[in-house]
């Protein structure tokens, strides 16, 4: 049975959540604060989190950002009745995958929750080998980044991103078609959430003059790395 925890403070939205989640049949565990959120994530390692951004105590920007040090995988959802768009961007950046503005129905929910459990379910990258790229390459097998010889930290879906275009040197990657090949068919979710990706990866891989994502306004990415405007690509 899937589990599930809710990090909510508001207590008629925690009741009414937790009631549709287990009629559905998750099991679920619940906190009113972020600190206690995070001790419970800590303890027992859910499938998938629900977190409100107005939270006591911790706010659901920062319980997100510890849960990554320490949860790279779990999918987390972020609730909140901040619907400005640079809210929603401030959550992608402290580690959400999804956001769900308030009020919401039930169904809704419980769609991106579906979508989101899909997403953890797929197959990872089927690519053996090496792929060189400039100053970066990326071991398929043990799934290392480095750039320059360092070891580079990325998390689960930038390293399948990363991955992904790498493996299509030149090609365009619409960010449609991104969002389906990394978070599956049923996720719903907005470009902006490759953006968001996308822009963190580059803050770790791109130094000393090189680039390896270049941005193909209106429409997506290309891998093709680059010093100083010069293209560069091999493959081992």
């Amino acid at each position: 049975m899937p589990s599930i925890l809710l990090v909510e403070d508001d207590k008629s939205i925690r009741l009414a959540v937790e009631f549709a989640l287990v009629k559905t049949g998750y099991e679920v565990n619940t906190a009113a604060d972020g600190e206690a959120g995070l001790q419970i994530a800590y303890a027992t390692n859910p499938d998938l989190i629900l977190l409100d951004l107005m939270l006591p105590k911790k706010s659901g920007f920062e319980v997100a950002r510890d849960l990554r040090t320490h949860h790279d995988d779990v999918p987390i959802i972020m609730l909140t009745a901040l619907d400005r768009e640079e809210d929603k961007i401030k959550g992608l950046d402290a580690g959400a995958d999804d956001y769900v503005t308030k009020p919401f129905s039930t169904d809704e929910l419980m769609a991106r929750i579906r979508a989101n459990m899909r997403r953890t379910q797929s197959a990872p990258p089927k690519n053996k080998g090496i792929i060189v790229a400039g100053e970066m390459s990326i071991d398929l097998d043990d799934a290392v980044v480095t750039v320059a010889n360092e070891r580079v930290s990325l998390r689960s879906k930038e390293y399948q991103l990363l991955v992904t275009m790498a493996s299509r040197p030149g090609a365009l990657c619409t960010r449609q078609w991104l969002l389906k090949e990394i978070w599956g068919e049923g996720f719903i979710g907005t470009s902006r959430t490759i953006d968001t990706h996308v822009r963190r990866i580059r803050k770790a891989i791109e130094k000393d003059g090189w680039t390896y994502i270049q941005t193909e306004y209106g429409m997506g990415y290309r891998f093709t790395a680059m010093q100083n405007g010069v293209a560069s690509y091999s493959e081992e």
